[in-house]
């Protein structure tokens, strides 16, 4: 399998008429893709009615000196489930590495850590995760649908959610006002 086709550490967006609601406007931190599948962190979209407190209430968990951020609809799979996408000078049970760019967190030290403040020093907190099973984003990625930019710290950390698609495709080059949801025929 070519390298190129690995996206962990890369950011994902949902092109115009992807033809799937739950992604529309998507920008979705990959923080593993191999032979096996893929899975990333939807970064793009806040959750309406749910803070960080609210999670942490959840957990009996004092928010000590968090603050009260927005929650972000990880994606469709397991959306109870919570994980943290955060810069990676803090680690913990379960942290693993994309690919040196941040660290991904699904257990509740981390929720702790932010809250006494010796967690992350950036992270994002979300909802759900997007997922697919063996070759599936390889196949998505060969039609109209997806397209993906170099991940970084700005990305994910300087830019509110909903800036971070326009952001990230004019990173790219990209004037996402140009997009068109179909592809053509010739």
């Amino acid at each position: 399998m070519e390298e190129s086709r690995f996206l962990t550490g890369q950011i994902l967006l949902a092109l115009p008429g992807i033809g799937d609601p739950r992604f529309e406007r998507a920008v979705i931190a990959m923080c593993a893709h191999d032979e096996q599948g893929a899975l990333g962190v939807g970064i793009g979209h806040e959750l309406e009615d749910l803070t960080l407190y609210d999670l942490l209430g959840q957990f009996e968990i004092d928010p000590g000196v968090a603050p009260d951020a927005p929650l972000h609809y990880g994606g469709p799979v397991e959306p109870r489930r919570g994980f943290v996408v955060h810069s990676t000078d803090w680690g913990g049970q379960d942290t693993i590495d994309v690919a040196g760019r941040w660290a991904l967190s699904g257990t509740i030290d981390v929720l702790r850590a932010i809250a006494d403040g010796t967690g992350p020093s950036r992270w994002i907190v979300a909802l759900g995760y997007a997922g697919w099973s063996e070759g599936q984003l390889d196949a998505e990625m060969t039609r109209h649908g997806w397209f993906n930019v170099p991940g970084d710290a700005a990305l994910l950390y300087e830019s509110d959610a909903g800036q971070r698609w326009e952001r990230s495709f004019a990173r790219a080059g990209i004037d996402p006002r140009l997009l068109t949801p179909g592809a053509g025929t010739a």
